[in-house]
């Protein structure tokens, strides 16, 4: 699996810092097609190739492609299918460095992070003219691994993230639009090395979604209202044990927020949380039972459509979606690997029900893929 890969995944558990089941029919993918793709310049070998991070309403893709050096650059597929890739000032140009963007808004601006040659992290967003302003959090630490990572932005350009600070310890914050960055911290986050507060995904009313880590490194999520107000929450059967818990989720417009927490056994299941606060627990079918194994769930639409991946018996990934009615659909793109870590990841749904993700083949190479109903 490689870095942007790794860093990706951790994110949807929590951000980076980071019950009965309740499942519907389930059904595999008729009617639907998987479209793949590679960008230019991507690298063909082992732990290289294209990963597909967000997809926006009008279906334009970001994503980032590790190219023969294993340097990672950013790229924007257009909805007619043209790439247009670029890096960011000042990203590194060694192996597992360079441009990894994660959110597209509907206007088209990309929101990521750049590693730079000493492999310190930095923010980043891409105007739809294709102006890239850099930015580092207040606090963020300026050693290997630490710096600012955003993760989200709405359609009013607000970006949601987390920086990690010298000491290790990770905090959320939220850049406006006019360049003022504020620090979340969620109540309870601990304060020690690898615990904190990340903040994932934002809404276009400005409520944000994430996750944080307490002094017993419990994960937990929370919700932000723009007045700063901080809302905390556990989904019903998540463990109360080292790594168990509830990780920070994905927020849609009407305030459903989806994600997955860790059970007392370290298995992984899909959330979906209400408005009112209500949770419903859910599982893919052929997901595995064992520890860490399960379901991941990774993005809702304003359907409240969801879509994530699982991981089976043998660590092989598969994407699924799962309707507002509970119905689930699993699906694996043509050509994926079907070995241990290979498989197909969905990471984004748009409001159409479009689906952004990869998958890796048989020889470890990723490629992107464009799911559409």
């Amino acid at each position: 699996m490689n870095d942007a890969r790794q860093r990706k995944n951790h994110r949807l558990l929590l951000c980076l810092a980071v019950c009965g089941l309740a499942l519907g029919p389930s059904g595999t993918a008729w009617g639907a097609t998987i479209t793949p793709f590679d960008a230019p310049g991507a690298g063909t070998g082992a732990q290289q190739g294209t990963i597909a991070s967000s997809i926006n309403d009008v279906g334009a893709i970001t994503g980032n492609y590790a190219d023969a050096s294993n340097v990672n650059h950013g790229f924007l597929r257009a909805p007619d299918g043209t790439f247009t890739t670029f890096d960011a000032p000042g990203a590194g140009t060694g192996p597992v460095q360079g441009t990894v963007p994660f959110g597209i808004n509907l206007a088209g601006t990309i929101t990521g992070e750049y590693i730079d040659g000493s492999a310190v992290r930095h923010g980043f967003l891409r105007a739809p003219d294709g102006t890239i302003t850099t930015f580092d959090a207040p606090g963020a630490g300026n050693s290997a691994k630490q710096g600012t990572f955003p993760n989200g932005i709405n359609v009013a350009g607000a970006t949601v993230g987390v920086y990690v600070d010298g000491s290790d310890v990770s905090n959320g914050f939220l850049r406006a639009p006019d360049g003022t960055i504020t620090t979340i911290d969620a109540p309870g986050a601990g304060t020690g090395a690898n615990q904190g507060t990340g903040a994932g995904s934002i809404n276009s009313a400005g409520v944000a979604a994430g996750g944080y880590i307490d002094a017993n490194n419990v994960y937990h999520g929370f919700l932000r209202a723009p007045d700063g107000t901080i809302t905390t929450f556990d989904a019903p059967g998540a463990g109360t044990g080292v790594t168990q818990g509830t990780g920070g989720g994905s927020i849609n417009s009407v305030g459903e927020v989806t994600g997955s927490y860790i059970d007392a056994n370290t298995v992984f299941h899909g959330y979906l949380r209400s408005p009112n606060g209500k949770f419903t627990s859910f599982d893919a079918p052929g997901a595995g039972t064992g520890i860490n194994l399960g379901t991941f769930s990774s993005g809702i639409n304003v359907k409240g459509a969801i879509t994530g991946f699982y991981t089976d018996a043998n660590f092989v990934y598969h994407g699924f979606l799962r309707a507002h009615n509970g119905k689930i659909t699993t699906f694996d793109a043509p050509g994926a690997g079907t070995n241990s870590p290979q498989g197909t990841v969905s990471y984004s749904i748009n409001s159409a029900g479009v689906i952004a993700g990869f998958y890796q083949d048989g020889n470890g190479v990723s490629h992107g893929l464009l799911r559409t109903p």
